[in-house]
């Protein structure tokens, strides 16, 4: 029989910039009954994230506090074990995110971040994918922006290629346009991720070794070049981010995606000045983040823990169009929404309470959100604004 949990879900880093979303969200749109904490380091700022979300939900004046160090492996047992559900916010995840992952496997608790660095997706599946198998918990990174519309919107998309063409090959896209604002916690992550090229070539190949690999199926990311795309307009700009790497793993995983699948992931750009210009900002990008020096000095302008106003928010929005060639042709669809802080912030929230409440497919270890909340996921995005779409084949 399972331990009795104290809480259904704790948030832990409840003070970053998209945890206070997940936590508004959560304070407007919970189950009545739920059992939930704020858990951190520092208990004032604790108690500053439970006034905002009392501002909202005056009965939320009293909601939990838990504090907890970081490097206190006992301690993150002990709130690991006490949840159904640990939320971890608390990013950079390659410097603070392992011994929260840790606790979880070995606690059978199941697990959701933020993460958009795929070095430390690899690392954890290397290090803790078979605990988690053999204690039962459930392990979901990139549970925000990254990756959760682009991964359940590629399941939505191979589901809309007409039945007599799935059992062949299907060549995926996924093309990104978004307007709004940056956080903290984003450039800090993806400063963090490509100054590590070679340790993410590594983490990615330890996990080769020990990943089982699916028996007469092939799922395989792609890395694009630039070009026009003949089906929305758009020039497309290869995007380096985790949500190929997901999606072919949720390819791998689901036979919804068919025998054999590629996805290559974009930024859609409407004129070509724009996508010259981008090239040359990518380049540069990558290039200063190997210097510490100026990697430090890019993250001290925009400190971790701030991020876009809520007029900035209120006014943005983003559309991912994807694209499917297959033997019959073309199918496309999309998914829309609001700001992508915004939906990070609710699909954090919503996926730990679909792990909590819904009946979910039978799967244990390391897996996408596809995988392990699918359908349930995606009626709960849908329930707050998220739109999934057929556009034509």
């Amino acid at each position: 029989m399972s331990p009795v949990r104290t809480y259904d879900l704790v948030l832990l880093g409840a003070t970053g910039f998209t945890a206070r979303l997940a936590t508004a969200h959560l304070a407007r749109h919970r189950p009545g009954d739920l059992r939930w904490a704020l858990a951190g380091r520092s208990r004032e700022r604790l108690e500053q994230a439970r006034a905002a979300a009392a501002e909202l939900d005056p009965r939320l004046a009293g909601l939990a506090i838990e504090v907890v160090e970081l490097d206190d492996a006992a301690g993150l047992a002990d709130l690991a074990g006490s949840t159904k559900v640990l939320i971890n916010a608390t990013g950079p995840y390659l410097v603070h995110g392992e011994p929260v992952v840790r606790a979880c496997a070995e606690t059978g608790t199941d697990y959701v971040d933020l993460t958009g660095e795929p070095e430390f997706v690899d690392r954890m599946f290397a290090l803790h994918h078979a605990t988690a198998v053999r204690t039962g918990a459930r392990l979901v990174h990139a549970c925000g922006f990254d990756s959760v519309p682009h991964d359940l919107g590629a399941l939505h998309a191979v589901r809309q290629v007409p039945a007599a063409y799935r059992d062949g090959p299907i060549a995926l896209r996924g093309i990104v346009r978004a307007t709004g604002g940056v956080s903290g916690g984003t450039v800090a992550s993806m400063l963090n991720a490509v100054s590590r090229l070679k340790p993410m070539r590594e983490a990615a190949a330890a996990r080769g070794r020990v990943e089982t690999k699916p028996v007469g199926r092939t799922s395989t990311p792609l890395t694009g070049r630039p070009h026009k795309d003949p089906v929305t307009g758009s020039w497309l700009l290869p995007l380096p981010t985790i949500d190929q790497q997901i999606i072919a793993r949720s390819g791998a995983a689901l036979t919804d995606f068919g025998p054999e699948i590629t996805y290559s992931h974009y930024a859609g750009i409407k004129k070509l000045p724009v996508l010259v210009g981008a090239l040359a900002g990518v380049g540069v990008g990558i290039g200063a983040a190997q210097i510490g020096p100026v990697r430090r000095a890019i993250a001290a302008r925009l400190p971790q823990g701030t991020g876009p106003d809520d007029a900035t928010r209120a006014a943005a929005s983003f559309t991912v169009d994807f694209v499917a060639e297959h033997r019959g042709g073309t199918t496309h669809t999309q998914v829309t929404g609001p700001d992508p802080y915004d939906v990070s912030g609710m699909a954090l929230a919503e996926s730990a309470l679909s792990l909590a409440f819904d009946d979910n497919p039978a799967v244990v270890g390391q897996v996408t959100t596809a995988q392990a909340m699918g359908d349930h996921l995606t009626e709960r995005l849908q329930n707050h604004g998220l739109s999934f779409d057929a556009v034509s084949g």
